[in-house]
């Protein structure tokens, strides 16, 4: 390998970095900033949404990868597709022009597929290769209307067919690919997201979870906790229900962007603004302060059953003692034995919550202990990144 020579890789899809909310964007963020091999140069498409007379493809630094920004056109649905294209055209232009050896284009998540053949054969052309993280089932999800979820599930077949490399996020995404792609022969790795477990040491951030705590009437403790996105596959109107079956004393506080239309549907099929146990409490953007709520939660409601492995819940492991969660193949392959399940069927979840309020406290803090173990040893961002780097380097050519 010569001295100087570096491995370019360019990560299209996540809507850039610095991140402030998204999964996509905290993993770039933290690809980044925990990188060690200094053979590597990332360059990062950032979504930029400025007036319209302003100046596009504004290049700054970022930790140490090399970001450019490009227009979040306001075209709907379609608008993440012509980000990422505008960004794979324009690093493959840069790839050429620069004469760079064996680039790698990563591309997060399968929205170009019925545009990327064009692409992939200039991309082979120059001794590059194509990596694509197919992220969830994206087809599957309701807030999209059947001919979107169409296109979706059609596209993931375009960019399956054309990738070098399917990087996974979850062993089931990853089992699902090779199965359902098979007449592609799919290449698939596995590296999952990642997460952190050290705890929140901020003065600053103590302050702010007593203020947050008396905005919301809260004590330390006596709430049950979800934080995710408003949409009905993350079966918001089943734990609700469930909740207010169980009969518990302690809140149960949602952190999430919410969506009115969905919200009244939940009023009318739940009656949950009936219950002042029921909280909304909106987004919470700082992170040390999602961090304290998290890590002073009494347990942790997860119902997500679309998509790999979830950030969220990564987080409630790394921070949660108790964590509940819908027994689906991504959760239990995430947190194995370190959680307890709950199903869909009436019942279920209400038995647990039952269950999750007598437990001792000594079994808590137990299932914390372990989980928090699973999460420094399979999902440490440094582990992580380390799996990232060694993949991203046997692309360098011999020398």
């Amino acid at each position: 390998m010569k001295k100087q020579e570096l491995q370019h890789v360019f990560i299209i899809g996540c809507k850039g970095i610095p991140a402030h909310y998204g999964g996509f964007e905290t993993f770039v963020d933290k690809l980044t900033e925990y990188q060690t091999d200094k053979r590597i140069q990332y360059h990062v498409a950032c979504a930029a949404d400025p007036p319209d007379d302003a100046v596009w493809n504004i290049h700054f630094k970022y930790h140490r990868a090399c970001c450019t920004t490009f227009q979040w056109r306001r075209l709907g649905p379609a608008r993440a597709i012509m980000y990422d294209l505008e960004a794979l055209r324009y690093y493959i232009n840069y790839a050429e022009q620069k004469k760079i050896p064996h680039p790698v284009f990563y591309i997060l998540a399968c929205r170009i597929g019925p545009f990327l053949a064009p692409f992939a054969g200039r991309i082979r052309q120059m001794g590059g290769s194509l990596y694509v993280n197919p992220d969830g089932h994206e087809f599957l999800r309701a807030k999209w209307s059947p001919p979107v979820r169409r296109y979706w599930k059609y596209s993931e077949k375009l960019m399956v067919r054309q990738a070098d490399l399917l990087v996974c996020d979850s062993k089931n995404i990853a089992a699902y690919i090779r199965r359902e792609y098979s007449q592609y022969h799919p290449q698939t790795v596995y590296i999952a997201y990642g997460a952190e477990t050290e705890p929140v040491t901020s003065g600053d951030a103590d302050r702010k979870l007593r203020e947050w705590y008396d905005a919301h009437g809260l004590r330390a403790g006596e709430y049950y906790l979800v934080v995710g996105r408003f949409v009905p596959e993350n079966n918001y109107e089943t734990m609700i229900r469930e909740y207010r079956k169980s009969g518990t004393k302690k809140a149960f506080v949602l952190i999430t962007e919410v969506n009115d239309s969905f919200l009244e549907k939940l009023k009318k099929t739940t009656g949950f603004d009936k219950d002042p146990g029921i909280i909304f409490a909106g987004t919470v953007y700082d992170q040390d302060l999602l961090k304290k709520i998290r890590e002073h939660a009494y347990g942790y409601f997860h119902g997500h059953e679309v998509g790999g492995t979830n950030p969220g819940l990564l987080e409630a492991l790394g921070r949660t003692d108790l964590n509940l969660l819908l027994d689906v193949g991504f959760n239990r392959e995430v947190a194995g034995d370190a959680a307890c399940y709950w199903t869909k069927e009436s019942g279920s979840l209400a038995a647990l919550i039952g269950a999750a309020d007598a437990m001792d406290s000594r079994q808590i803090r137990e299932l914390g202990k372990q989980a928090r173990e699973r999460i420094r040893k399979y999902y440490s961002w440094e582990y992580i990144t380390a799996r990232y780097e060694e993949l991203f380097v046997k692309s360098l050519a011999p020398g």
